[in-house]
């Protein structure tokens, strides 16, 4: 039977259930805690917070008068018309506070087609041109060669900004900004004014001799250099400052942190206290002092617009959306109000982490997000999504409730915080609608009732992983991405051979048997192979499984498509390196692999296919033996 936790005024429940569905207690001092970070609305908030509504919906309001985004005006009473303009408005009641007013559509954009397409982690995509780093030429490269072969989409890992400073952060799960993008991504004889300078591409193509990606020998040469570029010409190319202007005061700010980080690093708490505040008379000074610097951070962010362009043109590239953002980062310093100071986000205890996950980011206050318009959210769904047709939101779960965690404690001395879940869906709904978006969001793990029945409603993929499935990928859901596995989990060639558990032995993630364990359960997901089968040939046998699903979107990596045995990224590790592991197999070479060939034929047919399971049967039942591959 499902139980239902008790919720107080500030979004805090008392209790909560596990994956195998026992109840748990929060600490009533963690409840105190969490109520001191969230603090009390105002009285007044639900007078003056948005409405978000739908064309048809009786609003909480007799009669108001609406300014459209357009400027134009329409009398509402009681209820919106039918035919009443999506968008975000502003609604004035006789006698009281103007409140925006979001109109949705109520349901997320999606192709009339099914497509199967690249997951592929772009930093690790590397071509003989490129700087150390994949860059977003590679990714040029990898759409070109996915269209040639029949896929509809590629899905990247966040290239959102992080701080411009020496020592780059690693992961793509914890940037400066979710509005912004990360300019170690740039093609560097791509920029406007390349070619006034002496660019040595041959010491930056030098960088990739490296067994591992070196993001700060790579971002100090990137950014040297494109230094030299902007003074030698980007600070007169005309189109450059039209393009800046128009991006108004959300890049003025992303630019301005990072000429404050560059002079007192990247944390603005340990900055001067008169430059915490974005909006000081001493930031101001600061920026008449330093236009320069400003205009270079800045100037990067168009570049890197341009190079995304050309990057996705003609395809869905669907980016991806962390969580949230580095407590220190720019976001936190422009939204420093509507951020928690006090407490993180992260996951409780399961059965694949005992001790619970704390992933570093400042939660949005969720009254504090009401009270701000839901603009910060807004402008991070629409940034992300912008340009590329596609977004896939981390941990979807995030937007009914998360896992707060008290500065000081354990993960697993947290407490679930709600979110006002409807809106948030329904702005979503609204960006997929106006950018033609298709969005899958990501509810791995555990799942509470309610979200994907939520998620159903607005249109919302749902993502299905083989490693986590226990049904027949036949029987798997039309309206979701169905994949083998994510960054954070084992390859196939990996989980095959064995190589992904000698790592987390080394490593140290738990313990033998429990180790054994979940390699076992995961072997039981790729049934009718030889034991002496080759990797070669589980990758293959994973994607015949795969290619069953009558899912809209079906998605292999790079990584399995080229037998990789290490996966990108090991949570609960701090001394591998994460996210900075290269695909063996450069961009130029993709094409011609001969198992990459393969999966994107197996996956290619497998979309062609009826989703009949019984016309759709493999050769081979669960439990028998297939036929040795080469």
């Amino acid at each position: 039977m499902t139980r239902t936790p008790t919720t107080d005024e500030w979004g805090i429940d008392a209790g909560w259930l596990d994956a195998l569905d026992e109840e748990h207690q929060v600490a009533e001092a963690t409840i105190e805690r969490l109520r001191e970070v969230i603090g009390t609305p105002p009285a007044d908030l639900e007078d003056r917070a948005p409405i978000v509504a739908r064309p048809g919906d009786v609003l909480e309001v007799d009669e108001a008068e609406v300014t459209l985004e357009d400027g134009s005006a329409r009398h509402v009473d009681g209820e919106l018309p039918d035919d009443f303009p999506l968008g975000y408005h502003w609604l004035q009641a006789p006698g009281g506070p103007r409140r925006r007013l979001v109109v949705s559509p109520g349901r997320c954009w999606l192709p009339d087609d099914r497509a199967w397409g690249w997951a592929v982690q772009l930093y690790a995509t590397r071509s003989r041109g490129s700087w150390g780093i994949g860059d977003l030429a590679d990714l040029r490269a990898v759409r070109e060669m996915a269209a040639d072969q029949g896929a509809g989409f590629v899905l990247i890992n966040p290239l959102h900004a992080v701080a411009p400073t020496p020592q780059q952060e690693a992961s793509p799960y914890l940037p400066a900004t979710r509005r912004f993008r990360n300019p170690v991504y740039l093609r560097v004889e791509e920029v406007p004014g390349a070619d006034a300078v002496d660019l040595d591409g041959a010491a930056g193509r030098a960088l990739g001799d490296g067994e591992l990606i070196d993001r700060d020998a790579i971002w100090a040469r990137k950014r040297e250099v494109l230094h030299r570029v902007f003074d030698a010409a980007g600070r007169v190319d005309p189109a450059f400052p039209d393009w800046w202007w128009h991006q108004g005061q959300k890049l003025q700010d992303w630019a301005t942190w990072c000429a404050l980080a560059d002079v007192h690093g990247p944390d603005w708490h340990t900055w001067p206290a008169e430059l915490r505040d974005p909006r000081s008379d001493a930031v101001g000074q600061f920026v008449a002092e330093h236009e320069r610097d400003v205009a270079f951070h800045a100037w990067l962010q168009w570049c890197l617009h341009l190079q995304l362009e050309r990057a996705t043109e003609g395809m869905t590239v669907i980016q991806d959306l962390p969580i949230g953002v580095a407590g220190g980062g720019a976001d936190a310093w422009t939204w420093q109000d509507v951020l928690a100071q006090g407490a993180t986000v992260g996951a409780p205890p399961d059965a694949f982490n005992s001790q619970g996950q704390d992933w570093g980011s400042p939660p949005l206050v969720p009254w504090q997000l009401r009270a701000a318009d839901y603009e910060p959210f807004v402008e991070s769904i629409r940034a992300t999504m912008a340009g590329a047709g596609g977004l896939r939101i981390d941990h979807v779960m995030g937007l009914f409730r998360l896992w707060w965690v008290p500065s000081g404690q354990s993960a697993a001395d947290g407490a679930y915080v709600r979110y006002p879940a409807e809106d948030l869906l329904d702005i979503v709904a609204l960006e997929s609608h106006r950018a033609q978006a298709v969005v899958v969001g990501e509810d791995l793990g555990t799942v509470e009732e309610g979200v994907r029945e939520a998620m159903a409603e607005h249109g919302i993929l749902s993502y299905r992983l083989l490693w986590f499935e226990d049904d027949d990928p036949a029987e798997w859901p039309d309206e979701a991405m169905a994949a083998i596995t994510t960054h954070d989990l084992p390859t196939v060639a990996g989980l095959w051979t064995g190589a992904d558990l000698e790592e987390q032995r080394e490593y140290g993630t738990g313990t033998d048997e429990e180790l054994e364990r979940g390699r076992t359960s995961l072997l039981e997901k790729l049934p009718g192979l030889r034991r002496n089968a080759r990797a070669e040939t589980a990758v293959k046998r994973a994607h015949e499984l795969l290619s069953r699903a009558p899912s809209l979107l079906l998605s292999a990596t790079l990584d399995d498509a080229v037998g990789e045995r290490r996966r990108p990224n090991m949570p609960g590790t701090t001394d591998r390196p994460n996210w900075s592991l290269p695909l063996p197999v450069l961009v130029e070479d993709l094409p011609a692999h001969r198992l990459l060939q393969e999966v994107a034929r197996t996956l290619a047919e497998g979309v062609g296919r009826t989703s009949d399971p019984e016309e759709d049967a493999l050769g081979e039942q669960p439990g028998g033996e297939a036929r040795e591959g080469a």
